[in-house]
């Protein structure tokens, strides 16, 4: 028999770790997570704009979301905020400065839900995460 290897005993650990705690994100994780939708969006605003349909038939939503969420990364680019209500405000904030159309005022709302609907909270579990997305969602509408 063979004992395991110390990476893989590590990955054990951390399997274990990871199914007796739920998993929060903090705000360095949220500041990671707003860069990957803004890279999403670097990548797929065309196709955005060819949906052509939301909120008015423009033809730049996507354009105008990606210039909403590049302000509202350029808020938080530098920072090293652990606390995750602190960086999702900082972003709220960036997205309504540099809204762009009807669809960037609309993600800026969206933000701002978000940041409300985290409250004071240093970091988030799912059960949070969903929490602020239902006040997003309110507060977009």
């Amino acid at each position: 028999m063979t004992t395991p290897s110390e990476p893989e005993t590590l990955r054990a650990d951390r399997q274990i770790l990871l199914a007796l705690a739920p998993p929060h994100c903090d705000g360095l994780g949220l500041k990671h997570l707003v860069l990957a939708g803004l890279t999403w969006l670097e990548t797929n605003h065309k196709a955005v704009n060819a949906l052509n349909v939301f909120p008015v038939p423009d033809g730049d939503t996507g354009t105008n979301m990606l210039m909403t969420m590049q302000a509202a990364y350029a808020e938080i680019a530098n920072s090293n905020e652990a606390h995750v209500s602190r960086v999702a405000h900082a972003v709220a904030h960036g997205a309504l400065m540099g809204a762009r159309g009807n669809s960037g005022v609309i993600l800026s709302h969206i933000w701002r839900g978000f940041a409300r609907g985290l409250g004071n909270e240093a970091s988030f579990s799912a059960e949070a995460l969903a929490r602020a997305l239902a006040q997003a969602s309110d507060t977009a509408y």
